[in-house]
């Protein structure tokens, strides 16, 4: 096998989660979901055919129970992909109540060290694994998201952080940044006026949003052992957003230079 054998994947249920499922299915790695259980009662999960569970990230003694029954239904977990997350509106710190913040904040940040430290410390103890976090390049900017990209932020220390506690225990942790992707969640904040589709894609450098099987073939990399010295990194996936924001103030990026008729 050139990737792990058994992957537990929340957020598995929708938009880049269950990207990522699909992906890793198609290469041959037996995955099972974890979501919440609403999610996991959807017709795309059932038709998937595959392991689901609900279960909410924050609730560590029910985690904690699932892990042992997953280990032992499925045997034992070498790879994790922590997508379950939630967004936020745009809201100025004047209307961003303190119970909103600490939804995202116990969502994104929490649940997701929670996860870690459940499933990566078993892999830790066994000494193999590798563990994959959504961060996003919110974690990077200054944007008008303040509860949800500090949580993000949070992400990409947790993952620096885990990947030197368990590096000499042959466990790698590695995150990975969405641009803007198309996901249903984009498309609700775009549908509400929460984000204009013209700015996100005037400043990535490829003039495009990301799709979500793109996120996954990231992921997928970084769980395979092609990967097996990289640990510890964010790799962006997000059509050169990161790098284009700055040339707004240089009149924009650039438009393509193929010339008409070019293969």
């Amino acid at each position: 096998m050139s990737h792990p054998s058994l992957i537990v994947v929340t957020g598995g249920a929708s938009g880049i989660g269950m990207a990522c499922v699909q992906h890793l299915v198609a290469r041959g790695d037996r995955v099972v979901i974890v979501d919440l259980p609403a999610q996991c009662e959807t017709q795309a999960v059932k038709d998937m055919g595959l392991p689901a569970y609900g279960c909410d990230v924050n609730d560590e003694d029910a985690l904690r129970k699932l892990a042992q029954q997953i280990e032992d239904q499925h045997g034992a977990v070498t790879g994790l992909v922590n997508c379950a997350g939630v967004l936020q509106k745009r809201s100025p710190p004047e209307t961003l109540t303190m119970k909103e913040w600490d939804r995202v904040v116990s969502v994104d940040m929490r649940g997701t060290y929670l996860c870690c430290a459940v499933f990566g410390s078993k892999m830790a103890a066994r000494g193999k694994g590798a563990i994959v976090n959504i961060a996003s390049i919110t974690a990077s900017r200054s944007v008008p998201l303040h509860a949800y990209a500090p949580a993000k932020a949070a992400v990409v220390s947790i993952t620096e952080c885990l990947a030197v506690e368990w590096g000499k225990s042959g466990v790698r942790v590695n995150a990975v940044s969405p641009g803007y992707v198309l996901t249903p969640g984009l498309q609700d904040a775009i549908d509400r006026g929460d984000r204009n589709p013209k700015t996100i894609v005037s400043q990535a450098a490829m003039g495009r949003t990301v799709m979500p099987a793109e996120v996954a073939n990231g992921v997928g990399f970084l769980l395979s052992d092609q990967a097996s010295a990289i640990t510890g990194v964010n790799l962006p996936v997000d059509a050169g957003w990161l790098v284009g924001t700055g040339w707004q103030t240089y009149d924009g990026i650039p438009e393509s230079r193929v010339t008409s008729g070019a293969h």
